[in-house]
């Protein structure tokens, strides 16, 4: 067998047979549950760039073994070369070099015997990695999931039928990517064989993609695997990750479609006629579909990409503010909000002689609404308020305070920063005219961000930079602009990371925002039990509805003492301001110490936690 870019030494024998492997494949792609779940793979019988190649094929290689470096595993999640497989190994790959002894016992047919796959160390799939993606070419010809239990299995569960997506009838992520509209522009692509296939074809394999439905009911232990970064070790303890509320970590599947992209797509947008153009395009218009979808906006060009929640909140200020903010208007924040919610409308006050008017909130971090329709007049122009405290954790009633703001004829923008991965956002639901966020805090990629605003009123705004992209035509007398999302998307943008807040969305879909939820729930309702009962401990933001943050400090410690404390013992938190300053002076404070929590942290890390600070309260300073 000759097999490009490996070459064995003289005499050697092959650790094992091709076509086993290949028989093994079929086997357990067609064994189902008892296997591998129907949906992670392609049954017998369906060619797939994900299956293993049979004997003969050009493509047929040890499996696990990488071109030209004879004997070394493929590491889990890595992208083989394309002379190799189309696109990565598959859990099958895996399993073959992990444990080469079980090949000789495989039987004539599809069976494999039990005897044989007791040999193998236990395995979990780990849904989300590349390795377990349904490749975007072979997902139309994939049968459907085999079904879900429906009964309970522990505490946390999947909330109906649907399994946590947002409705039973929701679309499949292959059929929503082969319904949105095709970006190429080019109409053909002529693959290395010579043949030619339509543009939308991928001569490289498929990008990763999460199947539809295979994770079982809620099991942290399962989604703490899709986090490699959760391994890591700080002073000798394995991490535990309580600063979610600054960056949340990236699942295997984020962190594999951003090397995909950059092996086999990476180009400039919209404006090249060549095949990588099409696909990095194709790739950028499907994320912003995507997030369409997550936040249920009614219309994919109201999506605009930024690079945080901090650049969107600036072009409002600056775009929207500076055309309709004048002398003796007045704008609203809350007492809650983030130095970003903040700077851009002082900013914009100051510089138009506007006044910027504040939300009180009560001693447990919650606003005063009845103060705040105190507030409103027909001098308001603009209402801005975050749906989730960063410092607090304090859930906010957005949907009133926006209902109120347009009575009285003013604009609302909301801050979803810290609201969008522990709850459902339906931004049609909450009305506001404007709803931002970061991808950084829901699991996908630093640098990229969101603006959602109304047609309507996003048609309304100027755009706040100039440049490529953002325009139709360009004279030395006048400019006409491209219509929205490019008119405010000026430049190259971020294309790599807004793919890869896509993969952050799929992953998070796929596990169900409202069993993230509730989930995490219960672990914020124990740390606040468990941290109240430390003597000396200061609970700040005990509101009745809350998200994430338990914010504290401990009596006779700097809270930089007690953060210090806790990343000895490998707990990471945040101290400080938490860049709300206002906030904590209302409580008469200027720092905390700030654990926030995330889906994949445990009980057992809270108790971690309790652990350090009731041992540095107990030495009585």
């Amino acid at each position: 067998m000759s097999t490009p870019g490996f070459s064995p030494p003289a005499g050697a024998v092959p650790p094992f047979d091709p076509a086993q492997i290949a028989q093994m494949a079929n086997a357990l792609f067609a064994a189902g549950p008892s296997g591998l779940p129907a949906a992670n793979g392609v049954p017998s019988g369906v060619q797939s760039p994900y299956n293993i190649a049979p004997a003969g094929s050009p493509l047929a290689s040890p499996a696990g073994f990488g071109p030209g470096v004879p004997g070394t595993p493929i590491p889990q999640g890595q992208m083989p070369g394309t002379n190799l497989l189309p696109a990565s190994p598959t859990p099958l790959a895996s399993l073959a070099h992990r444990a080469p002894a079980l090949l000789p016992h495989a039987q004539a047919g599809n069976g494999v015997p039990d005897a044989a796959l007791s040999q193998l160390p236990a395995y979990s799939p780990r849904f989300g990695s590349a390795v377990q993606g349904v490749p975007q070419a072979s997902a139309a010809a994939a049968p459907s999931a085999a079904p879900q239990p429906t009964s309970p299995q522990g505490p946390f569960y999947f909330l109906n039928d649907a399994f946590g997506h947002p409705s039973a009838q929701s679309t499949p992520a292959s059929e929503a990517l082969a319904a949105a509209p095709q970006y190429y522009f080019v109409d053909s692509v002529v693959l290395p064989n010579g043949s030619v296939t339509p543009a939308k074809a991928d001569p490289h394999g498929s990008a990763p993609q999460i199947a539809p439905s295979q994770h079982p009911p809620f099991d942290v232990n399962a989604i703490r695997r899709d986090f490699p970064i959760l391994q890591e070790r700080v002073n000798g303890r394995q991490i535990v990750w309580f600063d979610n509320a600054a960056t949340t970590q990236k699942p295997q599947s984020v962190i594999d479609r951003l090397a995909y992209f950059y092996a086999h797509e990476n180009s400039n947008i919209h404006r090249a006629a060549h095949a990588l153009a099409a696909r990095a395009t194709d790739a950028y218009e499907q994320a912003r579909e995507k997030v369409r979808a997550f936040i249920n906006a009614p219309d994919v060009n109201e999506v605009i990409f930024v690079r945080g929640t901090t650049e969107a909140i600036n072009l409002v200020a600056k775009s929207w503010g500076a055309q309709h903010v004048g002398q003796g208007d007045e704008i609203i924040v809350s007492h809650l909000e983030h130095h970003a919610n903040i700077v851009p409308w002082q900013q914009l006050a100051a510089a138009k002689g506007a006044t910027l008017r504040v939300i009180p909130v009560d001693d447990s971090g919650q606003v005063l609404l009845d103060e705040y329709q105190k507030l409103l007049s027909d001098r308001t122009k603009i209402v801005a308020v975050t749906q989730v405290s960063n410092a607090l954790g304090t859930v906010v009633p957005v949907k009133e305070i926006v209902a109120l703001a347009h009575r009285a004829g003013a604009k609302a923008l909301v801050d979803g920063a810290q609201s969008v991965s522990h709850m459902r956002v339906d931004v049609q639901d909450i009305d506001a005219d404007f709803f931002v966020f970061s991808g950084h805090k829901v699991f996908g990629p630093t640098g990229i961000g969101v603006v959602w605003g109304k047609r309507a009123v996003l048609e309304d705004m100027p755009p706040w930079q100039g440049g490529g992209n953002m325009i139709a035509d360009v004279t030395f007398e006048k400019t006409v602009y491209q219509p929205i999302p490019n008119k405010f998307e000026a430049g190259t943008g971020n294309i790599a990371d807004a793919v890869g807040l896509g993969a952050a969305i799929d992953y998070v879909n796929r596990i169900g925002i409202e069993n993230i939820g509730r989930y995490e729930h219960e672990l914020l309702c124990y740390g606040m039990q468990q941290l109240a009962t430390i003597p000396g401990v200061r609970l700040v933001g005990t509101a009745a509805d809350k998200a994430s943050v338990m914010s504290f400090v401990l009596a006779g410690y700097s809270t930089d003492e007690v953060g210090q404390a806790l990343n000895a013992e490998g707990i990471a938190v945040r101290t400080g301001h938490h860049c709300a300053q206002p906030i904590l002076r209302r409580f008469g404070l200027e720092t905390t110490v700030r654990p926030s929590l995330a889906f994949y942290n445990t009980f057992d890390e809270v108790d971690r936690l309790v652990a350090v600070v009731r041992a540095l309260a107990g030495q009585k300073r």
